[in-house]
């Protein structure tokens, strides 16, 4: 990286929202998403690197674009699932509740408790406690403090 390219990513780690926003308007011509600080700060920093640098090479933009057909079936609505943080097929998730062991399992396309096929873990939470949970929080699969 040339030193102003990496003046400016270093530099934004420094800026006040305002002014990232304001970046972010430069940069893309369009307004700033309503994301968190981390997001606006590590898309500028590739912005300024594209702009710098080049941005993909065509055929690897092709190629991507036909990775994600093959992973989500050409449904954008399945890009926001994330595949690698489900647990394989097979997997029991065990939890006690009330004095009680809950086991489910992981099926290909879902999950499967007490014989019965559940779409998300969170119905399959619902069903055992009788109100509202996520699912993945409830099962220790996401850390309520990291949101991961």
């Amino acid at each position: 990286m040339t030193d102003t390219v990496l003046t400016r990513v270093a530099a934004l780690k420094t800026l006040p929202i305002p002014q990232l926003k304001q970046q972010w308007r430069d940069l893309f011509e369009s307004e700033p998403p309503p994301y968190n600080r981390r997001f606006l700060e590590h898309r500028l920093a590739y912005r300024i690197q594209e702009l710098a640098y080049g941005g993909l090479r065509p055929e690897t933009v092709k190629r991507l674009r036909a990775l994600a057909e093959e992973l989500d079936g050409g449904d954008p609505k399945n890009r926001r699932r994330h595949h690698q943080d489900h647990p394989m097929p097979g997997t029991r998730l065990i939890r006690e509740w009330q004095g009680v062991e809950h086991c489910v399992t992981v099926l290909e396309a879902g999950f499967e408790y007490q014989g019965r096929p559940f779409k998300s873990l969170s119905a399959v939470a619902r069903g055992i406690t009788g109100t509202q949970w996520n699912g993945w929080l409830f099962f220790g699969l996401k850390n309520r403090k990291a949101g991961s």
